[in-house]
């Protein structure tokens, strides 16, 4: 896929106080009007025209822009083994990364890039808007420069938040805990499961006792083999024995995240739990995350969930779906089934509380 490089130095004349990388991949953030009035891309080759406040942040920053940018509803893993691949290959020329994507599917590529990005102490900030730059009322101004200032925090050397994060509406979200939940309102996020890392104020007030720690100062080590042989069922009053049967049966499937109701609870329908049972027999892994967007799966706790234990389903504790299907994929094409099936219900980048 061809890139755009575009260099902006909003430090002169002066020194800047760090390098920031953006990579742009299209969605709503980055349209503007032209003269006919038609929503084109932006170019950020204009950006201090539009951002003048952006010399107030005193960067050197590198935007490397997809050449015809995407709707975040076409993203797939070879965009994710783009996004990595150049945050990997810039990695210690840059203090920190800004990542401007669509909002729809921005959980799922941050969480993938949580995965991916193994050894990463440095910031990697998702951000975008629910208006385009051009609106009087765009929510892109604020969102872009308030990633910018949290991707470049610095104490004694060192980043403040070094991990992969979503920045949207005056809240810091740990990336593989967050979900889309609102298409209409600026507030576009939420981490039921995990607190905010920063709130942005007067001041932005960093929630320290919630970001993760560095990995010390080894090498960044990137992950790209994806293995997509994986599908969701989501449970509901009168799903069929035909569609289950169907989706367990798909030929190549490895792996499902069963989206169960409240803390990890199913039907104990003779078909349900024998149709389950046998894709496990024949070596499917099945993880099972809640339908809801806070709490977590306690299976055994009622007998709705204990006949799911007592099979082989592997319980998700506090997974979002968007951080088990990036995991699911990224373990099985890195590691293969017996692997995963160990590593699935581990913490590998903050995704689930043990």
């Amino acid at each position: 896929m061809d890139l755009k490089k575009i260099s902006i130095n909003a430090a002169l004349p002066g020194k800047p106080r760090s390098r920031i990388l953006i990579i742009y991949t299209g969605g709503t953030f980055g349209m503007t009007y032209d003269k006919d009035g038609v929503l084109i891309p932006f170019d950020f080759a204009s950006i201090l025209e539009h951002l003048p406040s952006l010399k107030n942040l005193l960067l050197e920053i590198t935007v490397y822009s997809f050449e015809t940018p995407i709707d975040s509803s076409n993203i797939d893993t070879e965009h994710w083994k783009l996004i990595g691949k150049i945050i990997h290959d810039h990695y210690h020329d840059n203090d920190g990364f800004v990542v401007l994507h669509g909002t729809d599917t921005m959980a799922y590529t941050a969480s993938a890039l949580s995965f991916m990005l193994e050894g990463l102490n440095k910031p990697v900030i998702f951000t975008g808007a629910q208006l385009p730059i051009s609106e009087p009322r765009s929510d892109a101004r604020e969102n872009l420069i308030t990633a910018l200032d949290i991707a470049s925090a610095r104490k004694d050397g060192e980043a403040l938040v070094p991990e992969v994060c979503i920045y949207f509406d005056y809240e810091l979200l740990r990336g593989n805990r967050s979900k889309k939940v609102e298409s209409l309102r600026f507030d576009a996020f939420d981490s039921g499961n995990y607190p905010p890392l920063a709130k942005a104020g007067v001041k932005i007030d960093y929630n320290f006792s919630a970001i993760g720690r560095r990995h010390g100062n080894g090498p960044l080590t990137l992950r790209t083999r994806f293995d997509s042989n994986i599908s969701i069922i989501k449970l509901f009053p009168g799903i069929s024995q035909q569609v289950v049967r169907g989706i367990l049966h798909t030929d190549g499937l490895k792996a499902v995240v069963l989206e169960t109701y409240g803390s990890g609870n199913a039907p104990t329908f003779p078909w349900l739990i024998e149709e389950l049972k046998k894709a496990i027999e024949r070596d499917i892994i099945i993880v099972n995350v809640s339908q809801c967007p806070g709490g977590r799966v306690l299976q055994g706790r009622y007998e709705t969930s204990k006949k799911l234990q007592q099979i082989g389903v592997i319980s998700g504790a506090d997974m979002t779906t968007e951080a088990a299907v990036a995991k699911l994929m990224l373990l099985l094409g890195e590691y293969g089934t017996t692997r995963t099936k160990n590593m699935v219900s581990l913490s590998l980048a903050g995704e689930l509380t043990a």
